[in-house]
């Protein structure tokens, strides 16, 4: 699911209640027309009853569209709405609970240091992110992590997938392009894009050029 071409660009739909429930439904839906091959339901200031909502139009979008759908955090939710998978922070839930509890699920991890991605491989990760590369709002107060750790993770030919994030826009992303990366993790510059389908085609555009060349 996620060795296919389509998957190297990934949508954190974060979710915010300044937005519109339906609003929010039909950027997803013209992002994933758009390209995005992975979409994750980011809503931490929302409660369960209203991102198990949001889950279930998402799964039917995504599954619609035939990309993978992921839901940040929350193990109950993504099996409540039948996502794919379920990614956690470094805070969440240990992925060996998360295996436990939805050994069927795809799992992501975040990281921020190097000594986590070395991590990931042991905790049976299908996937992790590495950010924020550039300083973001969608993480206030933490620190940005710089080119380097992407050109790190680069270097050790993970055996599995990396998603740079952080703050990724169509300015920087020839900077992770040249760096290596060959997928990326979006939010706002997607999301909250005056066309977001456009916006995506933007960004699977310029990461076809990097397989291209």
């Amino acid at each position: 699911m996620l060795n296919s071409p389509s998957s190297h660009l990934y949508l954190v739909a974060n979710f915010t209640p300044e937005m519109p429930e339906q609003e929010y439904l039909k950027r997803c839906e013209a992002a994933l027309k758009g390209g995005v091959g992975v979409l994750q339901l980011r809503a931490k200031q929302s409660e369960v009853k209203t991102q198990i909502r949001l889950g279930e139009a998402l799964r039917d979008l995504t599954r619609k569209h035939q990309a993978v759908f992921f839901v940040n955090d929350r193990v109950d939710v993504a099996l409540a709405v039948q996502a794919d998978g379920v990614h956690l922070g470094q805070q969440d839930l240990p992925p060996a609970f998360a295996r436990q509890l939805a050994p069927h699920l795809l799992l992501g991890r975040s990281t921020h240091r190097p000594d986590q991605a070395l991590q990931v491989v042991p905790e049976q990760a299908d996937y992790f992110a590495v950010g924020p590369i550039w300083e973001t709002p969608t993480k206030a107060g933490r620190a940005a992590v710089g080119l380097e750790y992407a050109r790190w993770a680069v270097q050790k030919k993970f055996p599995i997938p990396f998603y740079a994030i952080g703050n990724v826009n169509l300015d920087n992303i020839t900077d992770l392009v040249m760096a290596g990366v060959q997928r990326v993790a979006v939010v706002r510059a997607i999301l909250n894009a005056p066309d977001p389908e456009q916006a995506a085609r933007g960004f699977k555009k310029a990461l076809e050029l990097v397989h291209a060349g």
